[in-house]
């Protein structure tokens, strides 16, 4: 049966009082793998509900032996300053590799004025791995008026040049595809696609949206996503494979979750009961997903991943979502 397994030492981040912009909780992490290290870009909350972005890293995936003092990115902009008591700020960040740049999507909420909306920002490589967070102004790339959430870059391009977004607008995962990363706040993501959730009773029968970015296998792009049932709201984690050539086609989509919240640190917490990944790295062909728990601390699950793409390949299904979108070779 396909699952992750837990690290036997979670939760691998927690909140701090010894600094107050994480002193309430942490979690949702972004990932990514770059020379020899797994970088973590968290979501981290204050006590006023208030988030930001902090740092961690690790060279064998496990053990966070760097973590900053200090956030890496925090509310710049009107859309994403607090308007009113509540939660605000920047949320689940999800970073892509373009090139020479980092691409981070995130949830920009300023506290009940707005719905949440998508911002896209950017960083080159070498800057962020220097730790000189000069981060590009960040743009809304989702309409005005519409809840939307759980987005990233597709990592590579179209053969026509053209770039993928995921994104999340109600209880759907959507797909949209753009000639290029010219945000002007005037121009907005749309649906070319979608992928649906799954009534019935099944763990994703009422909501679903991305985990991180796909991540490319022999297989296909594989990719992590969270669900929500419609018949006790716990959100768990699932996987599917996208077609190599064509995203927009789904190879195999398992009707069981790869985790579920089970563990205290997952059930208990400011929101019980959930498991939520924004990001996964493949490490000497294993598999890490690190996922907020509960929405207080991270954790981190792995899987060998020629045995978790076999797992998941035993459910072949050939499910286009209408529009192609070859990717460029």
């Amino acid at each position: 049966m396909i699952s992750l397994n837990r690290f036997w030492g979670n939760p691998i981040i927690s909140p701090t009082h010894e600094h107050s912009w994480e002193s309430k909780a942490i979690f949702n992490p972004g990932a990514v793998y770059e020379n020899g290290r797994v970088h973590i870009v968290y979501r981290a909350m204050s006590e006023d509900n208030t988030s930001v972005l902090g740092y961690a890293s690790s060279r064998d995936g496990f053990h966070m032996d760097e973590r900053l003092d200090e956030p890496i990115y925090v509310p710049r902009e009107e859309f994403e300053k607090k308007a009113q008591q509540g939660n605000s700020g920047c949320e689940d960040p999800r970073i892509t590799r373009i090139d020479d740049r980092f691409y981070m999507c995130y949830t920009a909420y300023d506290g009940g004025r707005n719905p949440p909306r998508v911002a896209l920002t950017s960083i080159k490589v070498s800057d962020f791995l220097n730790k000189n967070w000069e981060w590009k102004k960040p743009v809304l790339i989702s309409p005005p008026r519409v809840e939307d959430k759980d987005a990233c870059i597709f990592p590579e391009r179209t053969e026509d040049g053209e770039y993928i977004i995921f994104h999340r607008i109600r209880s759907t995962i959507s797909l949209d595809i753009v000639n290029n990363l010219d945000f002007d706040g005037t121009n907005w993501t749309g649906i070319t696609k979608t992928i649906p959730y799954r009534p019935g009773g099944y763990w994703d029968s009422a909501k679903i949206g991305i985990g991180g970015p796909p991540i490319k296998t022999k297989e296909g792009w594989l990719l992590m996503y969270h669900g929500i049932s419609d018949y006790d709201r716990e959100y768990r984690l699932g996987a599917m494979l996208l077609d190599l050539d064509n995203p927009s086609i789904i190879i195999s989509r398992p009707f069981r979750p790869i985790l579920e919240p089970k563990e205290r640190y997952e059930r208990e917490g400011h929101v019980p009961n959930v498991v939520f990944t924004c990001g996964a790295v493949v490490m000497k062909n294993t598999l890490f997903v690190y996922y907020g728990c509960a929405d207080k601390v991270i954790g981190v699950a792995t899987a060998d991943l020629d045995e978790f793409l076999g797992e998941i390949t035993k459910t072949v299904m050939k499910f286009n979502l209408k529009t192609p979108a070859a990717i460029k070779k």
